[in-house]
């Protein structure tokens, strides 16, 4: 049963948005201005409200640290705000001049994602505080966004029901008519089911993928070059596992020898799984990054377990969270789960698993 601990009266008109951080409360409202209140005792800190925005604000949010708060406006712009003493940090003004409706922090805080009226959405970079990559949506405002947990893409909602899926370089992964009316908010679990839109490559459905199914496995395998080139060439799952050294020559023109045999690889290797694995493999043996069979699993501090060389690649990238959690990880020890390596080896090694 909830019970009602406080309640905040201090907005002179509509609330639109409130965020929590690990010791704050941040609400942003038709007044303009942004309040934040410490979670102790829930008064209003000494440099609350933070004024700038000249219209309306939308939303706002803290950054995973909690020591930077944004907030957006129908002004047109998105402002960075020091959350330890409320110095603005920056303004960032939306290139179309667009009302900005949303915006949201990358799980590293590397990134700033706004989305705006006009369908307009633009990555910032924190550390630069400069645009990144910018790009656009088919139809309706921006008004809905989220990052999955590594932070290597992100969903956009707009008001006419679409859901589009971009990638970290703000290439459009996936794009599809998810709701009848408007989208009004959206999450992504911290429990990843899969690192891209392709559907689980170890059961034989290849043939019945979608060209953006084709589109989202090209950009998995580093041939996100590609996408346009086989979107207008109408590639789906089927015509994909077709292709041939001829057919990338003659019909899709691809005059690089390299680049051709690279394709063919990466098909054959999908073929591989296809014709190898006739079960779902056990959830508990696919590293939960690459969402692959591990071969050398190891044990974070977290308490999951992860193929190696995706662990280590993840903090390589300077990551110190849990790709499971999103919570900072204690210490960045890997250590052997010689365990479950042995109970992997005795499934393959068990007839009945294959074909």
């Amino acid at each position: 049963m909830a019970t009602l601990i406080h309640t905040l009266v201090d907005h002179s008109d509509d609330v639109n948005y409130c965020a929590f951080s690990s010791t704050c409360l941040a609400t942003c409202s038709l007044d303009k201005t942004i309040r934040v209140y410490s979670l102790n005792n829930f008064t209003e800190l000494p440099y609350s409200p933070l004024k700038g925005h000249t219209y309306a604000v939308h939303c706002c949010c803290f950054s995973p640290s909690g020591h930077v708060l944004a907030s957006c406006s129908t002004d047109g712009t998105t402002m960075v705000w020091d959350a330890r003493d409320g110095r603005m940090l920056a303004v960032l003004e939306q290139p179309s001049g667009s009302p900005v409706r949303v915006c949201r922090f990358s799980p590293e805080s590397t990134y700033l994602v706004s989305g705006a009226a006009d369908g307009s959405v633009v990555l910032w970079n924190m550390q630069s505080l400069k645009l990144y990559r910018s790009g656009n949506v088919k139809d309706g405002s921006l008004v809905a966004c989220a990052f999955s947990p590594n932070g290597n893409f992100f969903v956009t909602g707009s008001s006419c029901g679409d859901l589009t899926i971009w990638d970290d370089k703000m290439r459009c992964l996936n794009n599809e008519k998810a709701h009848d009316l408007g989208v009004t908010c959206c999450d992504i679990s911290s429990q990843l089911i899969s690192a891209n839109t392709v559907k689980n490559e170890s059961k034989a459905a290849v043939g019945d993928w979608s060209e953006d199914d084709v589109s989202a496995w090209l950009c998995a395998q580093d041939l996100a070059d590609l996408v346009g080139l086989f979107k207008m060439n109408n590639i789906d799952g089927k015509e994909l596992l077709n292709l041939t050294k001829e057919s990338l020559t003659n019909e899709l023109k691809i005059e690089s020898l390299g680049l051709r045999s690279k394709v063919l690889q990466k098909i054959e290797d999908l073929k591989m799984k296809m014709s190898s694995i006739s079960v779902t493999i056990p959830d508990e043996f696919l590293c939960p990054i690459t969402r692959e069979l591990m071969k050398d699993p190891v044990i974070a501090a977290d308490g999951y377990s992860y193929e190696r060389e995706a662990m280590e690649n993840w903090i390589s990238n300077k990551r110190r969270s849990s790709p499971m959690t999103n919570l900072p990880l204690p210490s960045l020890m890997l250590t052997p789960n010689r365990t479950l390596k042995m109970a992997i080896g005795r499934w393959l090694e068990t007839p009945q698993k294959y074909s």
